[in-house]
């Protein structure tokens, strides 16, 4: 097949991963009036991780020795998964859905910030011009100090520091280990986290639509996260990537049509100006792998 299919290909598995994740969010922002955080938390992780434990069975990953130094990654890893599931889902719960994925897209800026300070990747100064732009986006988003300011936007930046955390310990693992392994150890981190935090709150009953909510959120979430790969498998990074900001679109969407929030003329501004400077941030680290491979 050629590269164009194959991009093509990619593109269509990307956008549908960003759906996944989404319609997800979407999924758990809907029960959280009436099921606590931790008890959603914890049932979408069971189903989630259940299925996982059969991809993993499935393709011969369900048990894995792994090196001591790479268990210490992998655990710091799902630290950082643990940390920042909590802290986006108490943003997801109380924000408007197109404003803290808006938020989530000033990661790739973050992990850009991050390498450079704890791998030793070089960043010229033209990124670090667009990541302080970037973040200046994050800004008018957020706008800390007005009359709508949502402190959980906080809960919500939290959250990118964490999930920070947890690409850099993947980028540290060896690529002999099994990445279903270690998405199947860090949802089961998840979910036992969650059990932990819901013995400390009150059980309700859940409501047979709200459980089917959230069974559904597990099956969405790992949509997301097998179309995720499969679009980095067929397409290329350079041409691929990029389509990770039709999440909001998607969040738009459904922000609108589900829950009747429509973002501002400001937060329009600085999602715009998050997403240009991921772009360009992006497009300037290929740039900078073509001149280090020539």
């Amino acid at each position: 097949m050629n590269n164009t299919s194959d991009n093509l290909r990619g593109a269509i598995f990307m956008m549908l991963s960003m759906a996944g994740y989404v319609v997800n969010d979407t999924l758990i922002k809907l029960v959280s009036d009436d099921v606590a955080l931790a008890q959603s938390v914890f049932i979408r992780g069971l189903v989630a991780t259940a299925l996982l434990a059969g991809f993993a069975a499935y393709k011969h990953e369900l048990f894995v020795r792994v090196p001591s130094r790479e268990l210490r990654i992998i655990l710091l890893r799902a630290f950082g998964e643990i940390a920042a599931t909590f802290c986006y889902l108490s943003a997801l719960v109380h924000m408007p859905l197109a404003n803290i994925t808006a938020i989530l897209q000033s990661l790739p800026l973050a992990v850009t910030v991050a390498g450079a300070l704890f791998l030793g990747h070089k960043v010229g100064w033209r990124r670090y011009l667009a990541i302080v732009v970037g973040f200046g986006g994050v800004l008018i988003i957020v706008r800390p100090g007005g009359e709508n300011f949502d402190s959980y936007a906080l809960w919500a930046m939290a959250a990118v520091g964490f999930i920070t955390l947890r690409d850099l310990m993947a980028a540290r693992l060896a690529k002999e280990t099994p990445s279903m392994f270690v998405a199947l150890f860090t949802a089961a981190g998840v979910t036992l986290a969650a059990g932990i935090m819901a013995c400390f709150q009150p059980w309700g009953p859940i409501a047979a639509g709200s459980f089917t909510y959230l069974v559904s959120a597990a099956g969405f979430i790992l949509i997301g996260y097998v179309t995720s790969i499969s679009a980095m498998r067929y397409g290329e990074i350079a041409f691929v990537s990029p389509f990770r900001y039709t999440v909001l679109v998607w969040a738009l969407l459904l922000g609108i049509f589900v829950f009747k929030t429509y973002p501002d003329g400001w937060t329009m501004l600085g999602i715009a100006i998050v997403v240009g400077t991921g772009v360009f941030t992006f497009y300037r680290e290929q740039q900078a792998r073509k001149t280090a491979e020539t």
